[in-house]
């Protein structure tokens, strides 16, 4: 199996990889015809490096060696923009190739015949690897079963971030060479080249929830992702959370200077928990006052699942109630969403599948219009955040918000405030398709009130090719901030309404009776007493990821509705 040297020191990590490093497929013997034959030609090469001042079996340092002229057309097609580092001949696939490094990628031409006048009968083609996108180097060994260390040499192998659609996957490239000396050189010019990337991390924090992905979280962790950290030569620091609220205890608590990121391996809940607690302890870090209005800095440690050598910048919304901070996270529902969600929590002892599936068709069965005063700032009459690089925080410019706010009073099923589009099984294009992770603006999806059959091809629309907001009773703005205030002080039980068949539903407007109104954010249900101002703070987080503008088209299938 391949194995990550101990060492960072490119000398360390190749002589200890000779005895740690194996190959993890067999591979075909060589026959005992071309062992002959390069055992002559290993007889033959003292004489010809006193004729030439270069030998196919060993690297070629290019700031020490000088080429014929051929190699310096073929160098000048390889490094139009970058000096060569060293030059060598490997095997890939089966056939023999020349090579050459570069401190940003690795280029190799198909080694083809001259005809008798000396040329090449066609063009060499040429394929490369930037090294950006490499995130390990290793030694392959071939070893005998049972056979622990040592091994014969078979060359080098790169593993690769190579994207596919929105995704990246991992790919490996064999650069075979049984030379010591030549893998030798290589390997340590690789190391020293992928050590120079300064925004790769070294040692990463992992919180891994047990009950999410059906139980499976961290066997998908030890099967898929550690491989991947330890072929990075990324030191893990494994916590398996025990209980809801365990890892922003442990953000809030712990010693995070020895990390260079966060990753979550959970569901969306968790995702969205440690999201909460890095920009919370970025704010205890930096004294801020969460009880009062606040500009929050950003996140020092950036999040995400697997890395793959780029960062994301990513919009994060503010959640206040009354001057103080709740939470930080990326959308919001209120009405119908956070009915669901909140009849959905008071079942808890169902199974997951059978208590959403249960809270969405009793919610709709007593669909019930939220009374509230709905303001939001466009985005048009609003000023756009500026990073202070040397405080670390987004500064706004001064202006009269009063005045720009937009105020519309009514009765509404349900409005969704989304920073990001909000894939899932239900709405594969997003339940926001039209936002973005950094765009620097909100969805703000309000839907009016309206018949329950209405509204019920409303939420249809969300998993078919239709356009779900192009109702009558569904309005849609690009905000900034919005605030929304209950208007209602009725008392009302949910429990004794859902046994009210006679109850007026399009008309009479609903309330708890402990008085606090359930708000779905995130997935976790958040009772809130009174108005809740949210707020969106550009790019305050950090992602590990790329940029994914445009979703798949998935063909998921939703029995929810």
């Amino acid at each position: 199996m391949f194995e990550s040297p101990l060492k960072s020191n490119a000398r360390n990590a190749w002589s200890e990889s000779q005895e740690e490093l194996s190959e993890t497929e067999p591979v075909s013997p060589v026959s005992k015809g071309n062992r002959g034959k390069k055992k002559k030609k290993r007889r033959q090469q003292p004489q010809q490096q006193k004729n030439e001042k270069r030998s196919v079996s060993a690297p070629q340092l290019c700031a020490e060696e000088s080429f014929d002229r051929e190699d310096e057309q073929s160098e000048k097609r390889y490094t139009d923009y970058d000096e060569p580092i060293v030059r060598g001949i490997f095997q890939i696939g089966k056939k023999s190739h020349d090579v050459l490094l570069t401190s940003m990628r690795v280029t190799w031409s198909l080694i083809q015949p001259e005809t008798p006048t000396g040329q090449s009968e066609t063009l060499r083609t040429t394929e490369y690897v930037e090294l950006k996108d490499v995130f390990g180097v290793k030694v392959k060994r071939r070893r005998s079963a049972g056979q622990e260390t040592g091994g014969t040499l078979l060359g080098i192998t790169l593993f690769q971030c190579k994207k596919k659609g929105p995704k990246l996957k991992d790919h490996a490239i064999h650069f075979n060479n049984m030379s010591v000396d030549h893998c030798e050189i290589w390997f340590k010019k690789l190391k020293e080249i992928l050590s120079g990337y300064q925004n790769r991390p070294k040692s990463l924090k992992v919180f891994v929830n047990p009950a999410s992905h059906k139980k499976e979280a961290y066997q998908i962790y030890r099967d898929d992702v550690a491989p991947l950290f330890q072929l990075a030569d990324i030191k893990a620091d494994v916590t398996i959370t025990e209980r809801k609220g365990h890892a922003l205890s442990v953000l809030k608590e712990s010693n995070l200077d020895g990390y260079d990121g966060v990753v979550v391996v959970g569901g969306d809940g968790s995702v969205a928990e440690v999201a909460h607690g890095l920009l919370l302890r970025a704010q205890m870090d930096a004294g801020r006052d969460t009880d009062s209005m606040f500009t929050p800095v950003r996140a020092t440690l950036p999040l995400g699942l697997i890395p793959a050598g780029h960062h994301q910048e990513v919009d994060v919304c503010s959640f206040s109630c009354l001057g103080r901070l709740l939470r930080f996270g990326f959308s919001a529902m209120f009405g119908f969403g956070g009915r669901t969600l909140a009849l959905a929590e008071r079942h808890r002892w169902m199974p997951p599948g059978q208590r959403r599936e249960f809270a969405v068709i009793k919610t709709l069965a007593n669909l019930k219009p939220e009374d509230c005063e709905l303001s939001y700032l466009p985005v048009k009459k609003v000023q756009t955040e500026t990073l202070d690089p040397v405080k670390n925080e987004y500064l706004k410019d001064d202006m009269e918000e009063e005045e720009s706010w937009t105020t519309t009073r009514g009765l509404f099923l349900n409005v969704s405030i989304m920073a990001i589009p909000c894939l899932c099984s239900m709405a594969p294009r997003g339940l926001a398709p039209n936002t973005r992770l950094n765009n620097g603006s909100m969805a703000l999806i309000a839907a009016g009130n309206t018949s329950r059959a209405e509204f019920i091809k409303h939420l249809k629309r969300y998993n078919s090719v239709n356009n779900q907001f192009s109702f009558s009773f569904v309005e849609t703005q690009t905000v900034w901030a919005v605030r929304l205030r209950p208007r209602s002080q009725s008392s009302w039980s949910d429990d004794i309404a859902e046994d009210n068949g006679e109850y007026d539903s399009k008309n009479t407007p609903i309330i708890s009776s402990e008085g606090a109104y359930p708000w779905n954010v995130d997935g976790d249900l958040l009772e809130v007493p009174s108005e809740l101002l949210i707020r969106l703070h550009p790019q305050l987080l950090t992602l590990f990821g790329v940029d994914i503008e445009e979703a798949e088209e998935a063909h998921i299938k939703c029995s929810c509705i």
